[in-house]
């Protein structure tokens, strides 16, 4: 009974640090910084883009992502899948296989790109927080949306509530 209790434990950590990488990108593309960094353990670190963005402490995690995503007219879709995910005791390590497409309709581009983030987590109390998060590209690509015919964005969380502008019947 002991072994099966562990093996439901374990499912139940698994499940809870699921959610908050979850939450993670859903922060990030909704452009909540303030929940953004209650996923994150105070001391965390971060190597973004392979190591070429480093930083230490929420405080400086959250800012990094908040000067560079705040824009409304920078949208973002953050998607991560086929989590691998290790426990051992109150800590954990995570591989993820991301999808990201950014359109940006100020700078006037579309970046698309794949990655797959290396996350460490320790647990809080009854939760699990990121102590460290970083991805490395395994592809990155941009095109000015000059250069995609017809290209018009027409729904938007924050120019249009979400609402989409196209005519159906």
């Amino acid at each position: 009974m002991q072994q099966q209790q562990r093996s439901i434990d374990r499912l139940l950590d698994v499940e809870s640090i699921k959610q908050t990488k979850y939450a993670y990108l859903r922060c990030i593309d909704q452009k909540d910084f303030a929940g953004l960094g209650d996923l994150l353990a105070e001391d965390a670190t971060a190597a973004y883009s392979g190591g070429r963005y480093l930083y230490e402490g929420r405080a400086a995690i959250v800012g990094f992502i908040e000067t560079n995503m705040s824009r409304t007219t920078m949208l973002s879709s953050h998607r991560v899948q086929q989590p691998e995910i290790t426990v051992t005791g109150d800590e954990a390590r995570g591989t993820w296989a991301l999808s990201d497409t950014i359109v940006d309709t100020e700078w006037n581009f579309v970046l698309q790109g794949a990655a797959f983030y290396e996350d460490r987590y320790v647990r809080s109390g009854d939760r699990w927080l990121i102590s460290h998060t970083g991805y490395r590209r395994t592809f990155e690509f941009i095109l000015p949306t000059a250069d995609l015919a017809g290209f018009r964005v027409t729904a938007s969380w924050w120019g249009s509530d979400g609402q989409s502008s196209l005519s159906v019947q």
